[in-house]
């Protein structure tokens, strides 16, 4: 009997299902020619039999179908995200290239301007590097002799003096800046004009000494270069007074200023293309390399204070 089941098993049952499809399609046809819409009891309960058994059977081949269709979605999404994140870089490079342009076209206004205002060649230089020592304050600047740049030459940016060129190279030049210690500019208060000494101290702050009887200095004042000595034109614009201290009874007095240039966001200068009598004198033809110093028959030619006052600017040697 077992082996009967085994061998006929599958026709039989094979053949009762066909059975059974037959007999239903005869009754569905009946029940839509006699126009009935009540199913035979049988069939009643073969659906509510099939209906559970076929949501089983179809649940995972559903949940297959929805997992490759979501995975499919994903690596349309991943390929979308990968091409939107490149034209992001594209567009992050085109937006900064844009900026940097009307950067520079800012830059050629102001040296338009300031030409017109000193009638003074000058130069676009940009800042390649800084001094890290902590008793000078100087920067390199990528122009050098063969661009017309010499020792003496008055470095400035359309806020205000920056400095001064120390020293040349071919392709390079290095530029003092009015916040070193050895740097020493006259400048008088553009609304009083009274006259005074402007000194770096070494940190972001200058210092303005003037004589105490007969000048007008308040805290606001601006403090521009009063064009003595020749180095720099006049009416450069120096800084501003902070404060001033109390002379108690001395004839010097002074007061500390804020540079006009922000020396921490330096970036681009302008070499004047122009050196004074002054420096000159100072340089000669000395002093136009990185490696060799100012001779010292020749440094000492305006360092006093005394000389500064009468003759204006004092650079570094």
């Amino acid at each position: 009997m077992p082996d009967f089941w085994r061998r006929l098993g599958a026709p039989i049952a094979f053949g009762a299902l066909a059975l059974l499809t037959t007999i239903t399609m005869v009754s569905d046809r009946r029940s839509i020619r006699d126009d009935t819409s009540e199913l035979p009891w049988w069939e009643a309960v073969v659906l509510e039999i099939a209906v559970p058994v076929q949501k089983v059977v179809l649940a995972p081949i559903d949940a297959i179908g929805g997992a490759w269709g979501r995975y499919a979605d994903l690596i349309v999404v991943r390929d979308e995200n990968e091409a939107l994140q490149q034209r992001i870089a594209e567009l992050e490079e085109a937006n900064l290239q844009y900026r940097e342009a009307l950067v520079a076209s800012g830059n050629l206004q102001r040296i338009a301007a300031m030409r017109d205002d000193f009638e003074v060649a000058m130069l676009p230089s940009e800042i390649v590097g800084l001094d890290v020592s902590p008793w000078f304050r100087s920067v390199l600047v990528d122009r050098g002799r063969k661009h017309g740049v010499r020792s003496g030459s008055p470095v400035i940016t359309d806020q205000g003096v920056v400095g001064l060129v120390t020293a040349t190279s071919e392709s390079a030049a290095k530029t003092m800046l009015l916040l070193d210690r050895q740097s020493a500019i006259d400048g008088i208060i553009q609304r009083s004009r009274a006259r005074g000494i402007v000194r770096g101290r070494g940190t972001g702050e200058l210092e303005f000494e003037f004589v105490v009887r007969g000048s007008d200095v308040r805290e606001g004042d601006v403090v521009i270069t009063s064009g003595m000595g020749g180095v720099y034109p006049k009416g450069l614009k120096i800084g501003v007074v902070r404060s001033i201290s109390d002379p108690e009874g001395r004839l010097l007095q002074t007061g500390v200023l804020i540079p006009a240039v922000d020396f921490g966001r330096l970036e681009q200068v302008f070499v004047m293309l122009h050196r004074g009598p002054t420096m000159e004198l100072l340089y000669g033809a000395h002093g136009d390399t990185l490696e060799d110093p100012v001779p010292e028959e020749v440094a000492p030619a305006v360092a006093p204070t005394e000389t500064a006052s009468a003759a204006g600017e004092t650079p570094a040697s």
